[in-house]
């Protein structure tokens, strides 16, 4: 059975997506329509419960639901790329990285930014709904800025994120750095030069095309 990677153009699942191109690994693509609620409807819930994506159909039928989980995976199923170092301490670092991107930039950071409805309060009229969403979007964008500041003391002046290979933090950085890049917030220096050392990749420039982007 080949993979069915279930996954919206443009959102966290680019990481995945790059990651699988990095392995040069047969997978279907089905794409999730989070505007039209596809990831509410009853066949996407009989694969993930939780209405999240990415998700990751294996070779057995069961499913991974979450992008450290599927990161993990490959990098673990598919050691001869080196996405994950066989260093213990190394390896204990790189998915510290990959989940600060995952849980802190995007889960606390621009999900207010781009989906700043949920943390609005019930029963707001039209004026105190504009003042909440300015208000959580600033926050929003706050998070993320310091949250870069941390990851930039953390980086080397050159190479990846973790040293000379490329690994599944650097996936995961790609997709909050591409974000920032589309929203006008400013990556510091070495996230930027990170940035750019990402999207020059070969894979990388195949995934945007195939996403939609130029």
């Amino acid at each position: 059975m080949t993979l069915q990677f279930h996954m919206t153009p443009g959102s966290c699942t680019t990481g995945i997506h790059i990651l699988l191109e990095e392995l040069e690994l047969p997978f279907q693509v089905n794409i999730v329509n989070l505007p039209a609620g596809d990831h509410q409807k009853p066949a996407y819930l009989a694969i993930n419960p939780k209405g999240t994506i990415p998700t990751l159909v294996l070779d057995d039928g069961s499913a991974l639901t979450s992008f450290p989980s599927i990161a993990y995976w490959l990098a673990r199923r598919h050691p001869r790329k080196r996405l994950l170092s066989d260093d213990p301490l190394l390896a204990a670092r790189t998915l510290e990285l990959m989940d600060y991107a995952v849980d802190t930039v995007h889960g606390q950071g621009f999900t207010r930014i781009f989906t700043t409805e949920r943390y609005l309060p019930e029963g707001l009229s039209t004026s105190d709904t504009a003042l909440w969403t300015a208000e959580i979007t600033a926050r929003g964008q706050a998070i993320v800025r310091e949250s870069f500041a941390v990851i930039e003391a953390g980086l080397p002046e050159t190479s990846y994120a973790m040293g000379p290979e490329f690994t599944i933090a650097d996936a995961a950085l790609f997709y909050v750095f591409f974000w920032a890049s589309k929203t006008a917030i400013p990556l510091p220096p070495r996230c930027q030069a990170l940035f750019e050392r990402l999207r020059a990749r070969p894979v990388v420039h195949q995934v945007l095309r195939e996403e939609g982007y130029r």
